[in-house]
């Protein structure tokens, strides 16, 4: 998307509010968003470029502090910035706002709502309020286009469907346009809103062309759509190696299928088969034994059979190699793009490090050039963007990881008393790329019995457990805990606190972390004195052993793999999720950090001036000090104060590079390399059994 299509189309009218000239003049702005449309990445992108700062109004007492801490405090000190204030609510609603801020706001002019149905007027905002507002480009577009009256409600999302989707529903007649259908949505990760979902499976059902398949399962559910995949796929395979026809013959009892419809897909269907092979490159297929490679009729169907496990692993890491390196997101891309980026990533390197030398098809020069470049283009993305992700709305997901709470609170049916049990699972220092052996090993510990839906979030930087950790458990932005910023003994107060102030019971929430070196057995027992308490329904569980693991290994980002991959199968993960499940949890997984092999470009000699002195990342009470060690180590980032304390100063390692000793390497963590700040967001429920 260029810089000039970020500001024009549906964004005009918003952005109209927020010359620099307008910055400069006033110092207060509340806007009344109910359809969170100020929150939009590129909106946001915008504001920060014009010189605005936004800061939500959700919290009276955070807000607050936040207000007294930063911004009044920068107006007295005569420093220019300008403040948006923003009310998830309608314009009625300013009267929780406090007094003088509503008051200077409504002295300047600057107090006004925004809604969906203003940039959206012939169109109905039931049908368009619950899309991702990215989704709001293509549908501006085409309504720009049409000519005729206003929509109703069905109308509307039909035009939705059409128009951001690409899908006509009535005209989706065949399996391989129904099979294209869902492949674009789940290989994407697109979520559609729950009503347009519904909308969608009802004008199916209505052309009677559907009846035997599981579209309430399959339509919705990446995990289910993939696992009706995955049990078929032999069936297919087997019916070629047979010299059967690639038709679709319905339900066959025989083959115990978990899910109902038809038992045979066109899986080599032109508009399916590029995205199957795509999942299997990446995982999300599994390949089969149920034939032989020597005995399949066609090449391409080597993909998804186990034939060798080292020739297996370089044809995919070539093909992912290949891949990757055509399509690494723009300087303008979006937060999404790379979250879908570093999925292909997390498996090229599980696979790069789980072979070594000549076991490549690529050399290893080959693959730091790619790594680095890589690294490279994230971190200028990140320089660029990521002030803006952590004012993203959580509610369909999250962005950052403090918004995993507020989605979990947002899903939990509070004041229901039919509201789920949830866990979330901190595995202390996972980054995404061991995430791929843990997957592995717990699909093949726990097969049907478990549906899995990945997606990833980021870290908050430093990507240091004392700051990214704490804003999970608290919710909340590390500004928020200065006073506990280097330690995390606060965690079991910043969870309860959490989750009373929705108004739910202390006795209610539960936490445990697992001790340094302590056995996973004797943590699981712990685990379940606290998860079988009737009581529990909101559990945080801090698994240790990988972060412990992480900061005693000689042998770089492959030694870890190792571990990880050893721990994975000896079933410690598995072990913890299915008694959280036979607890009646669903189980949401997530990281505070991952880690990366840093190479020493020189260690400063900064003695007690830094408050922490890590591999990747040191942090300095004032700017002062922290530029006089910038300057002598060329490259290292000044990280500008996102959400973090202004006494708190970091300086990062930039690349691949550390604060180690040259010649020398360690595994380490505190970064912006994209191993250490996309982080693995992943949903486990029971499956079918």
């Amino acid at each position: 998307m260029s810089q000039a299509t970020k500001t024009e189309g549906w964004r005009a009218p918003i952005l109209k509010h927020f010359t620099r000239d307008i910055a400069k003049a006033t110092r207060l702005t509340i806007v009344a968003d109910p359809d969170q449309l100020l929150t939009e990445e590129h909106v946001l992108d915008a504001l920060r470029t014009r010189g605005f700062e936004l800061i939500p109004f959700d919290d009276h007492i955070a807000f607050r502090f936040a207000y007294e801490s930063r911004y009044r405090k920068f107006w007295d000190e005569g420093r220019e910035t300008n403040l948006v204030v923003v009310l998830r609510t309608p314009m009625g609603a300013t009267d929780s706002l406090p007094f003088d801020l509503l008051e200077l706001a409504q002295s300047q002019g600057r107090c006004f709502s925004i809604s969906i149905g203003e940039i959206f007027p012939r169109l109905a905002p039931m049908a368009i309020g619950e899309l991702d507002p990215a989704d709001y480009d293509d549908l501006y577009r085409a309504e720009v286009e049409r000519e005729g009256p206003p929509l109703g409600v069905n109308p509307s999302r039909d035009f939705v469907l059409h128009h951001v989707f690409g899908v006509v529903p009535d005209l989706v007649r065949k399996p391989p346009e129904l099979l294209r259908v869902l492949l674009r949505r789940h290989y994407s990760r697109r979520r559609l809103p729950a009503a347009l979902d519904l909308h969608l499976i009802g004008k199916l059902r209505a052309t009677g062309c559907w009846d035997e398949w599981p579209l309430e399962d399959i339509v919705p559910s990446r995990s289910a759509f993939l696992s009706f995949l995955q049990e078929r796929w032999p069936i297919f395979l087997k019916g070629q190696v047979d010299g059967c026809s690639d038709s679709v013959a319905e339900d066959a009892p025989a083959y115990g299928l978990q899910f109902s419809g038809p038992d045979k897909l066109p899986f080599g269907h032109d508009d399916v088969w590029g995205y199957i092979d795509r999942l299997f490159q990446e995982s999300a297929l599994v390949p089969t034994d149920a034939v032989a490679a020597s005995e399949l009729p066609r090449e391409w169907m080597r993909v998804g059979v186990l034939v060798d496990e080292g020739g297996d692993r370089a044809e995919r890491f070539a093909r992912l190699h290949t891949r990757l390196e055509s399509s690494l997101p723009e300087p303008d891309a979006t937060h999404r793009d790379w979250v879908d980026y570093s999925y292909a990533w997390a498996e090229w390197l599980a696979l790069r490090w789980a072979d070594s030398g000549d076991a490549l098809p690529i050399s290893s020069d080959e693959c730091d050039v790619a790594h680095d470049r890589t690294e490279l283009r994230f971190q200028e993305w990140m320089l660029s963007h990521f002030g803006s992700l952590h004012n993203l709305s959580p509610a369909k997901r999250p962005a950052m990881v403090h918004h995993i709470a507020h989605h979990m609170a947002h899903g939990a049916g509070l004041g229901s008393q039919q509201a789920k049990r949830l866990a979330l699972v901190v595995v202390d220092g996972l980054a995404l790329d061991q995430w791929v052996l843990v997957r592995a090993a717990l699909i093949d510990q726990m097969g049907s019995s478990v549906q899995i839906d990945e997606d990833a979030a980021f870290a908050w930087v430093p990507t240091l457990t004392s700051v990214s950790r704490q804003a999970i458990f608290a919710g909340e932005a590390p500004i928020f805990f200065e006073a506990s910023l280097g330690s995390t003994h606060k965690e079991p107060a910043h969870w309860k606190r959490f989750w009373e102030n929705r108004g739910v019971l202390a006795s209610d929430v539960g936490y445990i972390r697992q001790n340094s070196q302590e056995p996973d057995a004797a943590f699981l027992e712990r685990v379940k004195g606290v998860s079988q308490r009737p009581s529990t329904k909101y559990l945080g569980v801090v698994v240790g052993t990988v972060d412990q693991t992480m900061h005693g290994i000689v042998t770089g980002s492959s030694g870890l793999h190792g571990v990880v991959r050893d721990w994975a199968d000896r079933g410690c993960f598995t072990n913890l999720v299915r008694a959280l499940i036979a607890d009646e949890y669903e189980v949401l997984v997530t990281s505070d950090h991952g880690n990366i092999t840093g190479h020493g470009m020189g260690k400063p000699k900064v003695g007690a001036i830094a408050d922490e002195r890590g591999e990747r990342a040191h942090v300095f009470p004032d700017d002062l000090t922290r530029e006089d060690v910038r300057r002598d180590f060329e490259g290292t980032i000044a990280w500008p104060q996102t959400g973090i304390p202004e006494g708190y100063r970091p300086l990062l390692a930039p690349g691949r590079s550390a604060f180690l000793r040259s010649n020398t390497t360690a595994v380490g963590h505190g970064g912006i390399a994209m191993e250490e700040v996309i982080v693995p967001f992943v949903r486990i429920t029971g499956g079918r059994e």
